[in-house]
């Protein structure tokens, strides 16, 4: 029977550890319902990154909650930076293994779920991940039951005798919304357009790279999708029968997913769609799932990257801004993938121009997400180079070549103190 929010999250307890849905997921309504308790102190909140309010962050509640980001959303980098929430590096595809393993024991979680069906059947909607295993996992389920979450297929059911209690609502998702693309961001998604073939299984993300990308494989044919998450650009190539899936060793004609962040119109999409399947993502993730597909293309972001070929994407210097997320499993995968590429983009600048993305050395306390033994493709408007197979002097050359030109004679002057460089 539906209870009110403020029941629902009467179940929490102090010095317990919670797990919170996240994305488009974030159960706002039992996160507001659980900042009104004063009477809960040391309670850590796990969490991929979250959307909308994040009330549990607050600077007067630091006694009540401690959250620990896998992944850093925009509502936790302050928190995180002036020391009052933290920050724990793991790869996705790593996460559901700390819930069942009890490496990270969980003793509640709170989730947002569709509606029950006649079998008594929820789903985790827009985000499986490792939503699944924590409900499989923690002692007490938790829900926000939402008319307005999609019912979504694949491995992303909540059995009614899974949760311990519930709070029907009826309200919108949060959504995501995507900025205006600039020239830069245009040039790149061009750019990494001319990389993918025919018939090549893509994964990639969120953000304007993203998005130039998808905009620009309309005249591509039998494309497939094996990714972590994806947002409404690729809802026109698979309606236009672009994406279809049909090349595809694993889950053939099937877009697959672990979750989704975007518009009501994505959210719309993905509901009862069985063109399109949620797991979690110790399985979209699974290096040895990913390379089974060929022609694997893995499209994604860095902070910078040094000119060995370190790439760092979770952090500015000391300061956390994102996470590892799935980047090193589809980085590996896409290159162990028969004729897979696997690509990290980034504009060529950064702060108005005045900043190399394209660095002699990494910042102090920047995080390695992508080692240089990793690394292969890498694109900036200037240019797409593959370091796999070059030597540390190569890699400097071709990284230059694609670096900002007003920065390419400060880089080459740096790199040439450099003994085998000289």
């Amino acid at each position: 029977m539906s209870q009110s929010l403020d029941e629902v999250v009467s179940h929490v307890k102090s010095g317990q550890r919670v797990f919170v849905h996240g994305a488009a997921a974030t159960p706002t309504g039992l996160l507001e319902a659980l900042a009104r308790r004063s009477d809960l102190e040391g309670v850590r909140l796990y969490h991929l990154h979250t959307q909308g309010p994040a009330p549990f962050a607050e600077k007067s509640l630091a006694n009540r909650f401690t959250s620990v980001s896998f992944f850093t959303g925009q509502p936790l980098r302050s928190a995180i930076d002036e020391g009052r929430a933290e920050y724990l590096p793991v790869f996705l595809s790593d996460i559901p293994a700390l819930f069942s393993s009890g490496a990270v024991p969980l003793d509640v979680a709170l989730v947002q779920l569709s509606p029950f069906d006649a079998h008594g059947n929820a789903t985790l909607g827009t985000s499986v991940d490792c939503a699944l295993a924590a409900t499989q996992h923690a002692k007490v389920v938790l829900a926000e039951v939402n008319a307005q979450m999609p019912r979504t297929l694949g491995a992303s059911v909540v059995p009614r005798t899974r949760v311990t209690a519930f709070a029907e609502v009826d309200r919108p998702l949060q959504a995501h919304q995507s900025a205006a693309r600039t020239p830069v961001e245009e040039r790149i998604g061009e750019l990494i357009a001319e990389l993918v073939p025919d018939g090549a299984c893509l994964q990639l993300g969120i953000g304007a790279i993203p998005d130039a990308v998808l905009a620009r494989l309309g005249d591509k044919h039998e494309l497939g999708v094996h990714t972590e998450m994806f947002s409404d650009g690729l809802i026109p190539l698979i309606r236009n029968g672009v994406v279809t899936n049909s090349r595809k060793a694993v889950h053939p004609n099937r877009t697959v997913t672990s979750f989704v962040n975007g518009s009501k119109a994505l959210f719309d999409f993905v509901h009862d769609n069985q063109q399109i399947e949620f797991h979690p993502c110790d399985r979209t993730n699974d290096t040895a799932m990913i390379r089974k597909n060929d022609g694997v293309v893995a499209i994604n972001s860095a902070i910078e990257i040094d000119l060995t070929g370190q790439v760092c994407a979770d952090s500015m210097g000391h300061r956390i801004y994102s996470g590892i997320g799935g980047q090193m499993d589809f980085i590996r995968g896409a290159a162990l993938s028969k004729g897979g590429k696997a690509i990290i983009a980034l504009p060529s600048t950064a702060a108005k121009g005045t900043v190399s993305r394209i660095a002699f050395e990494l910042k102090p306390g920047a995080g390695v997400v992508t080692t240089r033994g990793h690394v292969h493709w890498v694109v900036t408007e200037y240019g797409a180079v593959n370091l796999h197979g070059c030597t540390l002097r190569e890699r400097a050359e071709k990284l230059i070549s694609i670096a900002h030109p007003d920065f390419r004679v400060e880089l080459t002057q740096q790199v040439r103190g450099l003994r085998f460089f000289s």
